[in-house]
C-alpha cells in the first residue's frame, strides 16, 4: 500500500464558507473557558490539515490546553499531535515535544481506563522513537491493568511500535505470547494472536498447539484469525496441513456463520479429498439454509456453484443433491432459481429420481399456496427444470408429465405455456408416451380457461391422435366445448327464450406482440373471471368464439381437417367416413355463419375466414398432396425446429464442459508440491488478501492479453501540458461505483494553497463527497480519489476544473478547467439470453422505445449483425439457423441485461437494396426497448456512433 492508501484514522469535516482565524484570536481563546478553547482546537487542526504551520501555538497549547482533564479536549488532543510536525526543519525533535511525552506518560497512568485506552490507540499512529522511548514501561504495565479496553490497546501499541522500531522492545513476541497464555478475554488473545501470527508464526503456531482441541470453545473473532492463520501457514509450507486440518473440521461446526463459512472456503483450497469437498458443502448448505439474508444466501450459493466448476468436485455435489434442494424452501425467487439451476447442473442418473420427486412435490405445493405475486414464477421454474429433467433422462417423462398436465387448466398463461412446451416435445419425442399424453389432454381439455393455451391443445390433439378411438373422442371433446350447434340459431333462440340481457365477459386491453419477423401483432387477452353461472351456460370454445377470438377457430379448423383425413385412412366404410368429414364441414361452416353474424364482440377476421374456408375445400376434394401436407409436413417442421433446438443446446452444454475441462498439453512441466519452492508456493493468490481487496473495492481484474489492452488505455488527460495545473485521471467502473483516481501535477514554481479537485456530474451519476483541499509545493504532485455512485444503466459525464491559491499573492482564486470524462455505458451492459415468451412479454410491456436508422457502410447483412453485436455486448436470441441462408433480409432478436438487473432488448430488421448494386450499404432500422429512458437513448447513442465500421 502506498502511503495514500493507509488507513484513514481521522475523518473531519472542513466548513469552506468562514474565514480562517488570525494565529493571535486562537492564543486568546485558546487561554479562554473550556468551551472556547475546544472550538479554538477544532479551528487549530482544520488549519494545520490545510497546510498552515502554526508553530507560536505550540507552547500555548502545552501550557494552557493540555493540562486539563475534560474528556473532549484530551480526544481533540490525541488528533492534535497526530498531526502537527513534531520536528525541526532538520529533522531533530521539537523541545517541547518532551513536556508532550510527560503528559501522555501520566495519561497513561490515569485511573480512567478510557483515556489510558485512547493514549495507547493514539501511540500506535506516532512514528518518532524519541517520544516512545521514555513511554515503554507505562505500556508494558497496560498489558496488567485490570480493564479488558485497555489491555486489548496496549497489545495494538506494542505490535505497532514492534513492527515500526524493534530495537524499543525487542521481546515483544515472548511478552505476548506469556499475555496471551494467560489471557482470559476474547477481543484480547484475538489482538495477541493477531500480533504473533505477523511477527512471530512460529510462536504462534507453539500457542495453537498446545490449545488445538479448545479452538471451538474460543470466541468467533480469535476463531476467525485461527482460520487466517492456519491458510498462510499450510500454504507456505504444505508438510503443515495433516497437523492443522483437524482443527478446521471442528470449526466447520462453529457456533459463529463468519467462522465456518472461512472455515469452510479455507478446508477447500488446503484439501481436495472427496471428505473435505463434502464437509465444506455441507456446512455451505447449513449457512443457507440457516441465514436469513438473501444476499448472504446468493453469495454461499456463488461459492456452491464455484466449487461445481471444478470437474473433480462436482461427483461429490452429485451426492448432495438432494440436500442443496432444501434451499427450495426459501421464499425469495432468486435465490430458488440459482438453486434449481445448481440442482440441474448437477443432475445424474443416479439421482434424478429423486431430484424429480423432489420438483412434483414442490409444483403440487404451489397449487395449494394462496397466490403470491412470485408463486407464478416459481411454478414456471419448477416446469422448465422438469421439462430440462425429462429432455435428459426420457424415462423420467412418463412420472412427470401426468403431474404437469393438470396445470394445463391453471390461471396463469405463463406456466400453462411452459408446460404444453414440454408436452409438445416429450409427444414429439417419446413414441411410448403419445397414448399416456393424448388420455390425460383428452382429460384436461374441457377445463382449459386460456384461450392460447386451448390453441396449442388442439394442435396437439390434431397432429397425434391416430386410432379410430382417439378422434372419435376429440370430436367429442370438441362438440361438448361447442356447446349445441348451429350456434346463430341456438344464441338467437336462447335470448328470445330466457329475455335476459347478456352478462358482459371482461375483455382486457388489447397488447402488442412482436413477431419473429419484427412486425406487430395484436392479440387481446380475455380475462377468466366470467361470472359462475356463466361458465354453466356457456362451454368453454363458445365463450372464446362469441368473445370475438376467431384466431382459436382458425386452429380448429386445421384441427378437424387433420383428424377428419386421418380418419379417412383408417376407416374403410363410405358411409362412416362421409358421417365423419360431414360433421367436421358442419362445425367449420357454423363457426364461419357466427363470424358473418352480429353475435360476437368482434367480427371474424379475413385471414381466418380464409383458413376456415381452405379447410372446408381441403375436406371436400381430399386430394393426396394436402394430404401429405397436413398430416406429414406439419410433424416435419416440428421435428426440424426441436431437433435444431438441441442441437443448439448441445453446442452450448459442450463449450462449457470444454471450459471446464483442464487441458494439459503433453509438454507442460508437472509440479510437485514437495519439490516446489517456498518462493513458488507463495506466489499463488492469498484468498484473505484478495477478499479484503475486493472489500476495499481495490479488485485486480484479469488484464486482456494484449498489453495495449492496459489500465493506460483507461487514463483520460483532463488539462493541457502547458496549464499551471496538469491532471489525468485513471477511471475505474466497478460494479456500483466509478473511483476517479486523478493525479494533479504543480507545474510552476510557486506552492499552490487550497488545491481543490471541484466535479459535478451529468445523467444518473453521483459524487460521494467533495475531494478535501490540498496543499502543493513547487512541481509537486499528488494523487486525489474521488468515488461517483453509479444508480442505473445510462451515459453520464463527469466535468469539473481545478482551483487553488497561490502562496504570497493577492490575487483571487486561479481555475484550470477540465476536459469532460465520458462513462461508457458498454462497462456496465452483459450478454443474456432469455425465451422467446419472455423476449415478447417484455417488449409489451417495456414503455421506451428508441428507433434506430440503419447508416453503414457494412455491405453484407451478418457481418452486420456481428458487429452490432460486438459493439453493444448483446446477444442474438435468434438461432444461428434461422440466419443462416441468404434472402435479402435479416430479422432478429438482441438481448443483454446491465449489472443494475435492467433489461435492454433490440430487434433488428435489416435488407440489402438489391436494385442499387451489390456494393450497396445495409439499410434497414434497429428498434430498442428498454424500462428507464436513459437506457434505450444510451444505448441507440451507442449503436449510431458505432454503425459505420472504420477501416484498419
Amino acid at each position: 500500500m502506498t502511503a495514500a492508501e493507509n488507513v484513514c484514522y481521522t475523518l473531519i469535516n472542513v466548513p469552506m464558507d468562514s474565514e480562517p482565524p488570525s494565529e493571535i484570536s486562537l492564543k486568546n481563546d485558546l487561554k479562554g473557558d473550556v468551551k472556547l478553547k475546544t472550538e479554538a482546537l477544532k479551528k487549530v487542526i482544520i488549519m494545520i490539515l490545510n497546510g498552515e504551520k502554526l508553530p507560536g501555538l505550540l507552547m500555548t497549547i502545552i501550557r494552557f490546553v493540555l493540562p486539563l482533564q475534560d474528556h473532549t479536549i484530551k480526544k481533540l488532543l490525541l488528533v492534535f499531535w497526530e498531526i502537527v510536525p513534531k520536528t525541526t526543519p532538520d529533522g531533530r525533535l521539537l523541545q517541547e515535544m518532551i513536556l508532550v511525552c510527560d503528559a501522555y506518560r501520566k495519561d497513561l497512568q490515569h485511573p480512567n481506563e478510557f483515556i489510558r485506552g485512547s493514549t495507547l490507540r493514539f501511540l500506535c499512529k506516532l512514528k518518532e522513537a524519541e517520544l516512545l522511548e521514555p513511554l515503554m514501561p507505562a505500556i508494558r504495565a497496560c498489558l496488567e491493568h485490570r480493564h479488558s479496553y485497555v489491555r486489548r490497546n496496549a497489545v495494538l501499541a506494542i505490535y505497532t511500535i514492534y513492527r515500526n522500531f524493534e530495537h524499543l522492545i525487542p521481546d515483544a513476541p515472548e511478552l505476548i505470547h506469556d499475555f496471551l497464555v494467560n489471557e482470559k478475554d476474547a477481543s484480547c488473545k484475538r489482538n495477541a494472536f493477531m500480533m504473533l501470527i505477523h511477527a512471530d508464526q512460529d510462536r504462534a503456531l507453539d500457542y495453537l498447539s498446545t490449545c488445538i482441541d479448545q479452538v471451538q470453545t474460543f470466541g468467533d473473532i480469535l476463531q476467525l484469525v485461527i482460520v487466517e492463520l492456519i491458510y498462510k501457514v499450510c500454504h507456505a509450507n504444505p508438510s503443515e496441513r495433516a497437523r492443522f486440518i483437524r482443527c478446521i473440521y471442528n470449526l466447520l461446526q462453529s457456533s459463529s456463520p463468519a467462522v465456518k463459512y472461512e472455515a469452510a472456503g479455507t478446508l477447500v483450497t488446503l484439501s481436495s479429498a472427496p471428505t473435505a469437498i463434502k464437509a465444506a458443502a455441507q456446512c455451505y448448505i447449513d449457512l443457507i439454509i440457516k441465514e436469513s439474508d438473501n444476499n448472504v444466501k446468493l453469495i454461499v450459493l456463488d461459492r456452491l456453484i464455484e466449487l461445481k466448476e471444478h470437474p473433480s468436485h462436482e461427483r461429490v455435489l452429485q451426492d448432495l443433491v438432494m440436500d442443496i434442494l432444501r434451499v427450495l424452501s426459501t421464499p425469495d425467487l432468486e435465490v430458488r432459481k440459482k438453486t434449481l439451476q445448481l440442482a440441474l447442473d448437477l443432475v445424474s442418473s443416479r439421482n434424478v429420481e429423486e431430484l424429480v420427486i423432489v420438483l412434483k412435490k414442490e409444483v403440487i405445493k404451489t397449487n395449494n399456496v394462496t397466490e403470491h405475486e412470485d408463486t407464478d414464477k416459481y411454478r414456471q421454474l419448477l416446469v422448465r427444470t422438469l421439462h430440462s429433467c425429462s429432455v435428459r433422462f426420457p424415462d423420467m417423462a412418463a412420472n412427470v408429465i401426468p403431474v404437469l398436465m393438470e396445470f394445463l387448466s391453471d390461471n396463469n398463461e405463463a406456466a400453462a405455456a411452459d408446460v404444453l412446451e414440454f408436452v409438445r416435445e416429450a409427444i414429439q419425442r417419446f413414441d411410448n408416451l403419445r397414448p399416456l399424453i393424448v388420455e390425460k389432454m383428452l382429460e384436461v381439455f374441457h377445463s382449459i380457461k386460456s384461450v392460447k393455451i386451448y390453441r396449442g391443445a388442439l394442435w396437439i390433439l390434431g397432429e397425434y391422435c391416430s386410432t379410430k378411438e382417439d378422434i372419435q373422442s376429440v370430436m367429442t371433446e370438441v362438440r361438448r366445448s361447442l356447446g349445441e350447434i348451429p350456434i346463430v340459431e341456438s344464441e338467437i333462440k336462447k335470448e328470445a327464450g330466457e329475455l335476459k340481457p347478456e352478462e358482459e365477459v371482461s375483455v382486457g386491453p388489447a397488447q402488442k406482440l412482436v413477431t419473429e419477423m419484427g412486425t406487430y401483432a395484436t392479440q387481446s387477452a380475455l380475462s377468466s373471471s366470467r361470472p359462475a353461472k356463466k361458465e354453466e351456460d356457456r362451454p368453454p370454445l363458445r365463450g372464446f368464439l362469441l368473445d370475438g377470438d376467431f384466431f382459436v377457430a382458425a386452429s380448429l379448423a386445421t384441427t378437424l381437417t387433420k383428424i377428419a383425413l386421418r380418419y379417412v385412412s383408417l376407416v374403410q366404410e363410405k358411409k362412416k367416413q362421409n358421417s365423419f368429414n360431414a360433421e367436421a364441414m358442419l362445425l367449420m361452416a357454423t363457426i364461419l355463419h357466427l363470424g358473418k353474424s352480429s353475435l360476437p364482440k368482434k367480427p371474424i377476421t379475413d385471414d381466418d375466414v380464409d383458413r376456415i374456408s381452405l379447410c372446408l375445400k381441403v375436406l371436400s376434394e381430399c386430394s393426396p398432396l394436402m394430404n401429405d401436407i397436413f398430416n406429414k409436413e406439419c410433424r416435419q417442421s416440428l421435428s426440424h425446429m426441436l431437433s435444431a433446438k438441441l442441437e443448439e443446446e448441445k453446442l452450448s452444454q459442450k463449450k462449457e464442459s470444454e471450459k471446464r475441462n483442464v487441458t494439459v498439453q503433453p509438454d507442460d512441466p508437472i509440479s510437485f508440491m514437495q519439490l516446489t519452492a517456498k518462493n513458488e508456493m507463495s506466489s499463488k493468490e492469498d484468498q484473505f488478501q484478495l477478499s479484503l481487496l475486493a472489500a476495499m473495492g481495490n479488485t485486480q481484474r484479469k488484464e486482456a492479453a494484449d498489453p495495449l489492452a492496459s489500465k493506460l488505455n483507461k487514463v483520460t488527460q483532463l488539462t493541457g501540458f502547458s496549464d499551471p495545473v496538469y491532471a489525468e485521471a485513471y477511471v475505474h467502473v466497478n460494479q456500483y461505483d466509478i473511483v476517479l483516481d486523478v493525479l494533479v501535477v504543480n507545474q510552476t514554481s510557486d506552492t499552490l494553497q487550497n488545491c481543490t479537485l471541484e466535479l459535478a456530474t451529468l445523467g444518473d451519476l453521483k459524487l460521494v463527497e467533495k475531494p478535501s483541499p490540498l496543499t502543493l509545493a513547487p512541481h509537486d504532485f499528488a494523487n486525489i480519489k474521488a468515488n461517483v455512485k453509479v444508480a442505473s444503466t445510462e451515459n453520464g459525464i463527469i466535468f469539473g476544473n481545478v482551483v487553488y491559491d497561490v502562496s504570497g499573492a493577492a490575487s483571487d482564486r486561479n481555475c484550470v478547467v477540465l476536459s469532460d470524462i465520458h462513462i461508457d455505458i458498454m462497462d456496465y451492459i452483459q450478454p443474456a439470453s432469455c425465451t422467446d415468451a419472455e423476449f415478447r412479454q417484455m417488449w409489451a410491456e417495456f414503455e421506451w422505445e428508441n428507433k434506430v436508422t440503419v447508416n453503414t457502410n457494412i455491405i453484407d447483412l451478418n457481418e452486420y449483425l456481428q458487429h452490432i453485436l460486438k459493439s453493444t455486448n448483446m446477444k442474438c436470441l435468434t438461432p444461428e439457423k434461422a440466419l443462416s441462408g441468404y434472402c435479402g433480409f435479416m430479422a432478429a432478436n438482441l438481448y443483454a441485461r446491465s449489472i443494475f438487473g435492467e433489461d435492454a432488448l433490440a430487434n433488428v430488421s435489416i435488407e440489402k437494396p438489391i436494385h442499387l448494386g451489390p456494393e450497396a450499404p445495409v439499410t434497414g432500422h434497429i428498434r430498442i426497448r428498454a424500462k428507464s429512458q436513459g437506457m434505450a437513448l444510451s444505448l441507440g447513442d451507442k449503436i449510431n456512433l458505432s454503425q459505420k465500421k472504420t477501416s484498419l
